[in-house]
């Protein structure tokens, strides 16, 4: 066990002062970037991004913690307890996740075993996300993130900074990196590679990749790697669903979910056959392990949107984390011979007069598809999900009517 695991889980927690407002948000962030270091994690075979996972989902605990007393603090009648009970809920789902990620992290420190195919299948569905420590003498040090300009250079981003125990989620322009900075960056091949290389003064080698050729066990990992960016999708929509009080994106979480079941049930029958031809079939461990705390993934953002779905109105507190981001995401049904039916869409942005970009399409008869991996051409009677600002939402509403 990582020494820091038992250190951090025998801290105590006592009542503070804090806005909920902003522990919901830390909560938020804190979850999608769980659900992306475990997966990569298992990509990689990386020890050192599972022990983050663990470290992220003790603080997680903490977060969920203060936000129960928080809530516990502020109900003072019955019309309180109906209005923050949904957000409670939100506190249990992204504390269901921060587990679940913890578990899939620990298919790699436990080496449960998990096939090449996995690895090999994952690359196509992600950018690579690598952990680094900062050199103090690298050229990044002590500078800021609009200084170094990175991400406009190399395509890679810094997605978070670990500073001894403080975390730095989302970090913005004016953040600098410091040396011994735990990084988290993400970004394409072989830019990232350079960028590590830079920062950690340590070469970069990146996994090598073999693949077994069990047709069942390919069938297993494409639909494993489905429920993984679906289940994430589910999460981003079940928040979003929440955030600006949408029934019809806490509709399309319960459509996720139901997708996901369905992929789920046909992955572990896949998995199961494919354990017959498999050398040896204790490495599929790992993937079953996988495939489950993806399901739960998927349930806990129902959770998240489940008030949204009763028709519980959204409390004041989750309403002032609305007011300060001006990015949506929106659910639009393109009408047959409006402007947007036939639009080509490329890497998620639709080839029309829009700032909008679409991130998934559910097509009637044929599924989700995920726009991020794949070109498409949209069609009468698709639903889109995209995400954008608020005024190009509207706009992009009016390209989908006739």
């Amino acid at each position: 066990m990582d020494p820091l695991e038992g250190e951090a889980s025998s801290a105590s927690v006592e009542y503070e002062p804090v806005s909920v407002k902003d522990v919901l948000v830390e909560m938020k962030d804190t979850a999608e970037l769980l659900i992306d270091l475990s997966y990569s994690a298992v990509l990689h075979r990386n020890a050192d991004l599972a022990h983050e996972v663990l470290r992220l989902e003790e603080r997680m605990n903490v977060l969920e913690l203060r936000a129960r007393m928080s809530l516990m603090m502020a109900v003072r009648k019955p019309a309180d307890a109906e209005e923050l009970a949904p957000v409670l809920g939100i506190v249990a789902a992204a504390d269901t996740i921060s587990d679940a990620a913890g578990d899939i992290a620990k298919i790699v420190l436990e080496e449960m075993g998990l096939p090449d195919a996995m690895r090999a299948a994952l690359p196509e569905a992600a950018e690579t996300l690598v952990r680094g420590v900062v050199d103090p003498n690298s050229a990044y040090a002590g500078r800021t993130l609009a200084d170094i300009d990175l991400e406009s250079e190399t395509g890679v981003r810094v997605i978070a900074l670990r500073r001894g125990d403080e975390w730095l989620l989302n970090p913005g322009p004016e953040t600098s990196i410091e040396g011994d900075d735990v990084a988290l960056l993400r970004g394409p091949d072989p830019a990232i590679g350079e960028v590590c290389t830079e920062l950690t003064g340590e070469t970069f080698e990146p996994p090598t990749i073999d693949d077994p050729g069990i047709p069942d066990l390919e069938r297993a990992v494409d639909t494993i790697v489905h429920m993984k960016n679906l289940s994430e999708l589910a999460v981003d929509l079940a928040y979003s669903s929440v955030l600006f009080d949408s029934a019809e994106l806490a509709e399309e979480v319960r459509n996720l979910e139901v997708e996901v079941d369905a992929m789920q049930s046909r992955f572990e029958a896949w998995t199961l056959r494919a354990a017959a031809d498999a050398n040896d079939p204790v490495v599929l461990r790992g993937l079953i392990r996988l495939g489950t705390s993806t399901e739960v993934i998927s349930d806990a953002a129902v959770d998240i949107s489940e008030g949204v779905l009763r028709d519980i109105d959204v409390h004041p507190v989750v309403q002032q984390a609305v007011q300060e981001s001006d990015e949506i995401i929106t659910r639009v049904e393109v009408e047959p011979e409006s402007e947007l039916d036939g639009t080509a869409v490329v890497a998620g942005v639709p080839d029309v007069e829009s700032t909008m970009s679409v991130i998934a399409i559910r097509r009637p008869g044929d599924g989700w598809l995920l726009v991020a991996d794949s070109d498409a051409e949209l069609r009468g009677g698709d639903v889109l999900i995209s995400k954008g600002t608020r005024t190009a939402a509207d706009a992009f509403d009016a390209l989908s009517t006739v």
